[in-house]
């Protein structure tokens, strides 16, 4: 909790260069920056037209079946025997997790602008399937680039992907995931500026993303808060979200900032927290920039992104929003971390006890949440379990087996 007034959040930032204090800005060359212009210009004037915000606000209620609702994990809490946890459930928006909503903004705006075709990269899968399914929705062209690492972990997605009609464009250099991705759909875009449009997928990259991306996820903030108070008459006093890039987390802690909440970011330990074996950036990052904007980032000796790891191929990114970075250092926002084996947990109990199957990378934020809850013994945590598991079914059961049991005999 703070004391600094945040009454006027989100409205200061990001500046007019796209800076969340120190941090964001837009580290590209020349040509590119030319585009990025053009993105923010139409972007600051579509966003406020009335044309724009209904289509919008119909495409969320008609098409991707908003509000979703706030659940008491009654069973759980129970479990736990603490505080009481309140479950945002971003994994019934359709397409499965909190991804849609921006990228269905983001080919909105592609619309507006005259587009024809929509370039992304995605880790989990989750992002892929999104902007596929808003391409489809809108009559555009669809690219995605994945890591071939998450090709085999996250094949239910590439399926998807490929039947809503994108073309899938595997990433074989480097660690073959998320940050590889990026690189090759920027290069991708480079090639045509023109006629495409780089839909980043998280709260990441140069401006206007940060903001672009921030501004679509509110939503999840708005309707939580408005739905919590209408369940116990008052605000929650903490609200935990899982961290990669931070746009599932920053669009329900939007909500919560100028309040006397808690928030909390849970970022992934891996296996231990030795460098390349985890990526909780905010947790152990210093100032860097990569992918054209500064942020908290993982560095090696040389100053060079160091190479990361989760079991949750939406978290490996050595990289955090701008707007993360600033809300860490203002102490807003703290930042903690969840390994494998705690996210693995949390998948398995969160399946059997509330018949709820979460993406690994929400199970981050219910790991730490089920250990906050019983060191609290009263209160409440809201968590935004920002995906769905059907993704990492496969992958967890092949590699791990269908229980707990049979899982720590493999690890």
């Amino acid at each position: 909790m703070t004391t600094k007034d945040y009454s006027r959040y989100p409205h200061q930032y990001p500046d007019a260069s796209g800076h969340f204090g120190s941090y964001g800005g837009s580290y590209i060359p020349p040509e590119l920056q030319v585009e990025m212009d053009k993105i923010t210009k139409a972007y600051q004037t579509i966003s406020q037209t009335h044309r724009f915000i209904e289509e919008l606000r119909s495409i969320r209620k008609h098409f991707q079946g908003r509000p979703t609702p706030v659940f008491h994990a009654d069973r759980l809490s129970e479990m736990c025997g603490g505080a009481q946890i309140y479950l945002k459930r971003e994994d019934l928006n359709h397409t499965g997790a909190h991804k849609l909503n921006h990228c269905m903004g983001e080919g909105l705006l592609a619309k507006f602008m005259g587009k024809k075709k929509l370039i992304a990269e995605t880790g989990a899968g989750q992002h892929g399937v999104a902007l596929a399914t808003a391409a489809a929705y809108f009559g555009l062209e669809c690219e995605i680039h994945m890591g071939e690492v998450d090709i085999v972990k996250e094949a239910p997605n590439v399926t998807r992907m490929k039947l809503l009609g994108a073309k899938v464009v595997p990433v074989s250099f480097g660690l073959r995931t998320l940050k590889e991705a990026v690189d090759s759909a920027f290069e991708a875009y480079l090639k045509d500026p023109i006629n495409s449009i780089y839909c980043i997928g998280s709260v990441v990259g140069p401006h206007p993303f940060p903001m672009m991306v921030r501004d679509f996820q509110t939503i999840v903030g708005i309707e939580s808060k408005e739905q919590y108070f209408d369940m116990t008459g008052g605000l929650p006093d903490v609200v935990c979200a899982c961290v990669g890039g931070g746009s599932n987390a920053i669009g329900i802690f939007s909500a919560f900032i100028n309040d006397p909440v808690k928030l909390v970011g849970i970022e992934p330990g891996g296996r231990s927290l030795n460098l390349g074996d985890h990526a909780a950036t905010a947790a152990f990052g210093k100032p860097g920039i990569i992918h054209g904007f500064k942020c908290y980032l993982l560095q090696d000796l040389e100053g060079e992104p160091a190479p990361v790891y989760s079991i949750a191929s939406g978290l490996d990114y050595p990289g955090v929003g701008p707007e993360h970075s600033l809300l860490k250092d203002e102490g807003r926002i703290s930042y903690e971390v969840a390994d494998d084996k705690e996210a693995l947990d949390a998948f398995y109990l969160l399946s059997r006890v509330e018949g709820i199957i979460p993406a690994l990378e929400s199970a981050h934020a219910v790991a730490y949440t089920m250990k906050l809850a019983k060191e609290m013994e009263l209160g409440s945590i809201l968590v935004n379990l920002s995906g769905r598991g059907d993704k990492d079914m496969e992958f967890v059961t092949a590699e791990y087996g269908f229980s707990m049991d049979e899982a720590k005999k493999k690890l």
